[in-house]
């Protein structure tokens, strides 16, 4: 099985971001998940990291006097070290408290991505801190940024979302995953790379869609369940109005009929939803569950959450 987790299992909104909450909130996840690896589930763990990045793009700005700010893709490696070190801490603590013997180790990963998406020419994704409008000038002009108003409230940085095409570490995850190791790979979608004309790696400023490169990689992995977990107990349709209604069960064929009446807007449910259709397509026996992470369990016994099925 593979589990994404959403930016709630290790940062709540709200919350400043220190390392004592961050600690906190991944001591928790961690014993949901080992709860999980009870059951004798063999899982491979991936995450968000928005608000982790965001962190350190601040940091970076705000040092920028007195050290060189870190390209995009550098701060996405070091918001996988991060928190695949805070999981692994976590992990390990209470697999050890429970007399569990489970390896649990981290892989920064490379995504590829092509060079020529049309993503590049269309940068969307808000990164960063907000700036005013005589900086947002400054830096179009020095840097050639993508810089946006952002519903009033200032100027962001806009960066491309390319599609995901392969994980470059996918050999090593898959025989560490085959041993019974519990993986943490691709955090934040993975930092996303092209490979050059002449063969080298280089990596790109973007960001990739953990919830896609996640379901690229529950096919690489060959798993039956794909299980993203996120801050709602359910998928609704409608939802947010009188008639919204919540999603028990659901087919790879309803998930696109609702997508193509806009049911799933792109900034929440939606990548979820495509992602689910990409990975369950073509491929039965197979199935996405969505859920809280405190229900995942239960989701799992499918008495709690979303079951998406062909």
């Amino acid at each position: 099985m593979l589990v994404s987790l959403g930016g709630n299992a290790i940062l709540k909104h709200g919350q400043k971001g220190t390392a004592e909450e961050q600690a906190v909130n991944v001591q928790n996840t961690a014993k949901h998940l080992v709860a999980l690896l009870r059951r004798g589930e063999r899982i491979a763990l991936t995450h968000g990291n928005g608000p982790q990045v965001g962190n350190i793009l601040l940091q970076n700005e705000i040092a920028k006097p007195t050290l060189p700010p870190m390209p995009l893709d550098v701060c996405g490696a070091e918001s996988q070290g991060m928190i695949g070190y805070m999981l692994q801490r976590a992990l390990r603590s209470e697999l050890e408290s429970g007399g569990l013997k489970v390896a649990v180790v981290t892989i920064v990963s490379q995504t590829l991505v092509d060079a020529d998406d049309p993503a590049f020419k269309n940068p969307t994704k808000p990164v960063g801190p907000f700036y005013s409008a005589n900086e947002a000038k400054q830096l179009r002009e020095s840097k050639g940024w993508h810089v946006v108003s952002d519903s009033g409230r200032g100027y962001r940085r806009v960066v491309p979302s390319p599609t995901p095409l392969d994980i470059l570490e996918k050999e090593t995850i898959i025989r560490l995953f085959e041993t019974g190791t519990v993986v943490i790979s691709v955090g934040g979608g993975g930092v996303p790379v092209i490979r050059e004309k002449n063969g080298t790696i280089r990596g790109v400023e973007a960001v990739l869609d953990k919830d896609r490169t996640a379901a690229l990689l529950a096919k690489t992995l060959g798993v039956e369940t794909l299980l993203i977990l996120t801050d709602v107990e359910k998928v609704f349709v409608n939802y947010g109005k009188p008639d919204q209604r919540a999603l028990d069960r659901v087919t790879v064929q309803e998930c696109k009929k609702y997508l193509s009446e806009g049911q799933f807007p792109e900034g929440s449910m939606g990548p979820k939803i495509e992602s689910a259709v990409s990975f369950l397509s073509g491929s039965p026996g197979r199935r996405v569950v969505i859920a809280s992470l405190e229900m995942a369990e239960e989701a799992l016994k499918g008495t709690a959450g979303t079951t998406i099925t062909n």
